[in-house]
């Protein structure tokens, strides 16, 4: 069991949107946190600049194995220790009810594209941090998923396909990781506002979703962060191959 205060945390995809809240939040709580960020390396190290010492920028794209391996090989050297909690946030998506792939317009590499990004940048990061992990007899895996799986209000196939297939492979690693004292879980937001990814989402949904959940209101990325550190917390040390729905109540289950 480790305090956050003790953790060396990588964010992946967190120059920005929910990715930068979970960053900001760990670093409150006393983490060291990896900002991974693929192109946008102003938004990333002015992010870094705001955290202070506790948070390095790195570009990888993770859903290249050197890279990966590189980002994680960083991050032990910035900080002098190896990477503790793994958050698999990356995502490139525009949630957009006009201008989603339809059934009959969806093309298969739109899919493979967002299969890589959930399910390939999961494996190779997993793989990356496994060694350290179980030398160490502790290990925190956090996956963002999505409440869509559960309710496609709109259904954006490609990316509700793939973050299903994110979150049973995560629950497959907690069962094969858990004699380890690793545990692995996923958060699954609804609507967030607002981040890129949502930005082209029509303010009629925004109230829909609203209207819809139990709370009357859209969840933020710091509601989303907050959840992230949960599993990351000593408090959730007995929890795995869970997934927790951060949408206001919209999804119950």
């Amino acid at each position: 069991m480790r305090a956050l205060s003790e953790q060396l945390v990588l964010v992946t995809g967190s120059s920005r949107g929910l990715g930068a809240a979970i960053a900001e939040a760990f670093v409150r709580e006393g983490a060291r946190v990896v900002v991974n960020y693929v192109r946008n390396r102003e938004a990333a190290e002015a992010l870094v600049r705001r955290l202070g010492d506790r948070a390095v920028a790195v570009q990888a794209d993770v859903i290249k194995t050197k890279d990966v391996e590189d980002l994680v090989r960083a991050a032990r050297e910035r900080f002098g220790m190896p990477v503790t909690t793994l958050v698999i946030n990356a995502v490139d998506y525009v949630f957009d009810p006009e201008k989603r792939p339809t059934v009959e317009t969806l093309e298969w590499p739109g899919l493979v594209r967002q299969f890589s990004l959930a399910v390939l940048q999961t494996y190779l990061l997993v793989r990356a941090v496994l060694p350290d992990m179980r030398q160490a007899g502790f290990g925190r895996i956090v996956a963002v998923g999505t409440n869509l799986v559960h309710d496609p209000v709109v259904p954006y196939h490609d990316y509700i396909a793939a973050k299903g297939a994110l979150l049973a492979f995560v629950r497959s690693l907690a069962k094969d990781l858990g004699p380890y004292g690793i545990t692995a879980n996923v958060v699954s937001p609804g609507l967030i506002r607002v981040t890129d990814a949502s930005r082209h989402t029509p303010e009629e949904v925004f109230r829909q979703v609203a209207e819809a959940s139990a709370l009357r209101r859209v969840v933020t990325p710091e509601e989303v962060a907050d959840a992230v550190l949960f599993f990351a917390s000593p408090w959730a040390r007995a929890i795995t191959g869970q997934e927790l729905v951060v949408d206001g109540g919209l999804v119950m289950h």
